[in-house]
């Protein structure tokens, strides 16, 4: 019985053995890892360098300096914008292309300084980039040359960034098209990003910097047209950092300027001579072909062969020559390039005593190349559905072009240069620079 008259039961057998010992666990984090990994998400502190991936098309890194101080969210925000290889950066080897993320240096000793002075004088700092080495697909193994493509980007933009040591964004667009300068892919997600296209930018004041401005000597003018689609004002870096003249510039094709020009001269009609008649066109892809024949000629009754559709020579002289045979006068649209390609029509229309005519498209290759661009971009103005065609289309008809001559046996010969047609919506999208 225990104190108090209250029954104790037998307790079970204890342990003799001695307590384990507690043994103190090291810590690989710092006591302010510790802090900010239990800080509320809210109260933490922002990384300095934020990145991230859009699918496989574009790398986006945001610099923030930690104790900087946040500038307040203002209408019409001033925006210094930049590209960045041989801009803001150039290679220390020497070499095109950097060799590791340490092959860098500024573009001239007065760069950062001077990208710190437009820092804080208010202006949105931010990089725009075609980066087509970078691979950036989903299935890239780690450890392949590719997958190390990117991590070298990082790390090199990195340590830019942060001996900057200001705000700053980086857009690198890498194969897709769309996000690729001159196109605006990278300037829309930027005004999504700072919400721009609410608060607006201040396009008297922003500008933008660039070493492709198809000068003599320049590997493009994408940086030229990239600032023209944005509305930007346009500097070479030798204009914006060392006060020089800027360079000529008088051949590249401008959209706008074309557009402008071309609406100032009466198109070109069409007229039919004979009840009967075959007419051949001749002319580059994406010379406006395929538009003229829909605006001039269909109306007129002509039916169109095209070996797009009917995909061999074969298989368009037997549907010519049936349509002929049938009393239907015939529109040939297709490139023509040479004498000897225009002789099987010639024939075919001596052969059944029919007049034959040509169409001759003179549109120059840069012309021709931005309608194939435009064209592939745009479903509005490709009621088609072209695909875009490589290059390699534009150049080879160059190498085969012979022009065309009345001593061939046409009875005429009507010389067109391309002229836009088109909503006012689609003439602004047609006056972007797109290639």
């Amino acid at each position: 019985m225990s104190q108090g008259g209250v029954k104790r039961t037998a307790s079970p057998a204890r342990s003799i053995s001695p307590p384990p010992l507690r043994r103190k666990v090291e810590s690989s984090m710092n006591k302010t890892a510790a802090m900010n990994f239990f800080t509320p998400a809210s109260q933490k502190r922002p990384e300095p360098i934020r990145w991230r991936v859009l699918g496989t098309s574009l790398v986006v890194g945001k610099f923030t300096p930690e104790k900087h101080p946040q500038r307040p969210q203002e209408k019409d925000r001033k925006v210094a914008a930049f590209d960045l290889d041989s801009t803001l950066i150039k290679t220390k080897s020497g070499n095109t292309f950097p060799r590791s993320a340490t092959d860098w240096q500024w573009w001239g000793s007065m760069v950062p300084q001077r990208l710190r002075e437009l820092s804080s004088d208010g202006f949105q700092l931010v990089v725009f980039s075609n980066q087509k080495r970078i691979s950036i697909q989903k299935d890239i193994k780690a450890g392949s040359a590719d997958s190390k493509s990117l991590a070298m980007f990082k790390e090199k933009l990195a340590a830019m960034m942060t001996e900057l040591h200001v705000p700053i964004s980086i857009y690198a667009a890498t194969t897709d098209p769309d996000y690729r300068k001159p196109r605006l892919g990278m300037w829309n997600e930027f005004h999504d990003d700072y919400d721009l296209d609410v608060y607006g930018v201040d396009m008297k004041e922003s500008f933008f910097v660039g070493d492709a401005a198809g000068r003599p000597g320049d590997h493009s003018a994408a940086d030229l047209g990239f600032a023209s689609n944005a509305g930007l004002k346009f500097n070479t870096p030798e204009q914006f950092f060392l006060g020089q003249a800027p360079g000529q510039t008088d051949g590249v094709f401008n959209p706008k300027s074309y557009i402008e020009a071309d609406s100032r001269e009466p198109p070109v009609t069409f007229t039919r001579k004979h009840p009967l008649e075959l007419v051949i066109f001749c002319g580059s892809p994406g010379s406006g072909k395929s538009t003229y024949f829909w605006n001039h000629l269909e109306p007129l009754g002509y039916e169109r062969v095209n070996q797009d559709i009917l995909k061999t020579r074969p298989k368009c002289l037997k549907v010519a020559r049936e349509l002929l045979e049938a009393n239907k006068s015939v529109a040939v649209d297709n490139t023509n390039a040479n004498v000897e390609t225009r002789e099987y029509w010639i024939s075919l229309a001596k052969d059944l005593n029919v007049p034959i005519r040509c169409v001759h498209f003179f549109s120059t290759p840069e012309l021709c190349r931005h309608n194939n661009a435009v064209r592939a971009s745009n479903k509005e103005l490709n009621p088609e559905s072209r695909t875009s065609l490589p290059g390699i289309a534009f150049g080879d008809f160059g190498r085969r072009f012979q022009e065309p001559t009345l001593d061939e046996g046409f009875e005429d010969i009507i010389p067109v240069k391309f002229q836009f047609q088109g909503t006012e919506e689609a003439r602004k999208l047609w006056g972007q620079f797109w290639v």
